[in-house]
């Protein structure tokens, strides 16, 4: 099963694409082991981490991503802005990873929107707005690495149903480019609302936790399918579930 890309609607990046597969580190713990195992995602083959600030492992993801052999231009990095230790957008962003930039910045819930969607949107645009203006600049670069700042290429949002989506777009100058939710066959015809929506405004879909049938929710209905589809194509029952979630049109955090 091919893992390659998928076009987001950013402004001012022409062709510019999200990883259609990415290295989630919300379980990885926030130690050495943390650190390791997204070194150990990026030698097999990965180049899309996904981390977040209520993970608590951010310094760990980015530790393994400034020594890796990899060049910047081939990763794509994303966090999220969850709320932790009070800071805010802006501030958060710069306290991360402690890399020259981040290629997509989320809102991790729509509760983390203070004071609300439209105010906590538009600061996410100026985020992305200074990205626009500089990060094609590589003395720019030099100057973030010593100031220790980042910026970022794309915003987003995390666990948005359609109504907070409908909220965000009616004051938005820029549209998120990714929505992260939760996504696995149990919960689909409860989140084909937001699916539906999404394609109809050019929004890529994030899904986290698509192998909950089999790693949380074992003897369940999909039990007898997944295993028939798995023998059936000499695969297993993982892999069906990953080619579920990408034939559904979304972007797989593992």
């Amino acid at each position: 099963m091919p893992w390659d890309s998928v076009r987001m609607n950013s402004v001012g990046y022409a062709g510019y694409s999200i990883p259609n597969i990415a290295w989630g580190t919300w379980k990885t713990g926030n130690d050495q082991v943390s650190t390791d195992r997204v070194k150990q995602a990026l030698d097999i083959g990965f180049k899309h981490i996904d981390t977040a600030q209520a993970y608590r492992n951010e310094t760990e993801a980015g530790i393994a991503l400034r020594e890796t052999s990899l060049s910047r231009e081939d990763l794509f990095i994303t966090t999220k802005y969850s709320g932790t230790n009070g800071l805010d957008v802006d501030t958060s962003i710069r306290n991360s990873l402690g890399v020259e930039y981040v290629d997509l910045y989320l809102i991790h819930s729509p509760r983390l929107a203070v004071p609300d969607i439209p105010t906590a949107w538009a600061k996410m645009e100026k985020i992305k707005e200074a990205g626009l203006a500089r990060c094609n600049t590589s003395v720019f670069f030099v100057l973030l690495a010593a100031r220790n700042l980042q910026i970022c290429r794309s915003i987003g949002v995390s666990n948005f149903d359609e109504k907070d989506l409908k909220v965000l777009l009616a004051s938005a100058k820029i549209k998120p480019d990714v929505n992260q939710i939760l996504l696995h066959p149990y919960v689909y015809r409860r989140q084909l609302p937001i699916l539906e929506y999404a394609a109809r405004h050019d929004i890529v879909i994030e899904a986290y936790s698509a192998l909950i049938p089999i790693t949380h929710e074992p003897g369940g209905p999909l039990d007898a399918p997944l295993n028939r589809i798995a023998s059936r194509l000499g695969a297993t029952t993982d892999q069906v579930l990953l080619a579920w979630t990408k034939a559904k049109g979304a972007v797989v955090v593992t």
